[in-house]
């Protein structure tokens, strides 16, 4: 029964830190116009 409360306990202080982080405003910035390159160039 102690493990089951702990494990709540522990999901509740989870989800708090991940609400907590995620109200937080972002950092100002712009992101890159340019694509990534997600391909290998080919080996000559």
């Amino acid at each position: 029964m102690r493990a089951l409360i702990a494990a709540g306990i522990g999901l509740a202080v989870a989800l708090a830190l991940v609400l907590t982080i995620s109200s937080m405003e972002a950092p100002p910035g712009k992101t890159s116009p340019k694509p990534l390159l997600t391909t290998v160039p080919k080996h000559p």
